[in-house]
């Protein structure tokens, strides 16, 4: 079983918290020698946009990366704490996602919590902090791509106060990465026309809002895809249902989350294999060696080109 759940952070946000100091004034967060401004970022995609934003005037550290990583059961560490609290912006997810991070923040810090870009409002959440149900705008605002261009939008004009002699290159930055992101936008938009309520199923809601903007239908049975983003076990009757689904050919994808992967996820992927149903793996993190625009990119390829051909 993959832990999922927020609440695994509370004992070592409280025992960072108490590391960083609680209250009082914060300490004025320092250049480093080459007068970069420091940015710390929750995971290594809101890194790389950061870096992308800010260019030769930041350096970004971001404290969770690796595709072995599961983010929702990221535990921090006094390190993260120090980083934190040197940072001159910090940048993270938010939404039950990743709010351990968010809670290291100093007061008076400067901080960009993307969920709260996202559109539209934040749905009703479960006691972990998740939305749930098929097709909800969901934590995962990553692959929202307008949520994305409003995060760097964001990022070019808070960076853009720390240092103002660089504002025009942060939002030149920030411009020639939205058009990129825009190119992207508008792939999804064809695809999507082409197989507009098209029947797709996923082993956790990691690309809810890429699958909802494509304007696809995942028809996973809700208390799966609930108990696989929490880290349980689903129930016995939701995987008959699921397994149902793919037998039966009532989907015409499945969305295979890797960093969720469980004996239950597996056997899913497995009776999905041998129906004949094209696999689409599509993550968390970032793969090495790849920024943001080219796993996003590569993975809506994939998504593209495993949709029925029409």
């Amino acid at each position: 079983m993959t832990v999922r759940s927020p609440r695994l952070f509370a004992g070592l946000t409280a025992a960072a918290l108490l590391l960083t100091g609680c209250g009082g004034a914060t300490q004025s967060p320092q250049p480093t020698a080459s007068g970069k401004l420091k940015v710390v970022a929750s995971t290594d995609v809101w890194g790389d946009v950061a870096a992308t934003v800010g260019g030769d005037e930041v350096e970004v550290k971001a404290l969770i990366s690796g595709g072995g990583v599961d983010p929702h059961s990221y535990q921090v560490t006094p390190a993260d704490s120090a980083a934190v609290k040197d940072a001159g912006l910090v940048l993270f997810n938010g939404g039950g996602y990743d709010d351990a991070i968010g809670k290291l923040v100093q007061p008076g810090a400067v901080v960009i919590e993307a969920v709260k870009l996202g559109e539209p409002a934040a749905e009703p959440k479960d006691d972990h902090g998740h939305s749930h149900g098929p097709g909800e705008h969901n934590e995962h605002v990553w692959y929202d791509f307008d949520a994305v261009s409003k995060v760097a939008d964001e990022l070019a004009n808070r960076l853009g106060g720390l240092k103002p002699a660089a504002k025009a290159k942060f939002t030149q930055n920030a411009t020639k990465f939205k058009d990129e992101i825009g190119a992207l936008d508008k792939r999804v938009h064809a695809f999507g026309e082409a197989n507009k309520d098209a029947k797709v199923i996923a082993t956790e809601p990691v690309a809810a809002n890429l699958i909802t903007h494509a304007g696809l239908r995942d028809v996973t049975p809700e208390q799966f895809s609930k108990a696989v983003d929490e880290g349980n076990d689903p129930p016995a009757a939701a995987v008959a249902e699921l397994e149902k689904l793919i037998t039966g050919k009532q989907a015409v994808v499945l969305i295979y989350n890797p960093q969720t992967e469980s004996g239950v996820t597996k056997q899913v992927r497995a009776k999905a294999v041998a129906a004949g149903l094209p696999v689409v793996e599509l993550t968390e993190t970032l793969p090495e060696g790849k920024n943001y625009q080219q796993w996003m990119s590569a993975q809506v390829d994939a998504l593209a080109k495993a949709l029925p051909k029409k």
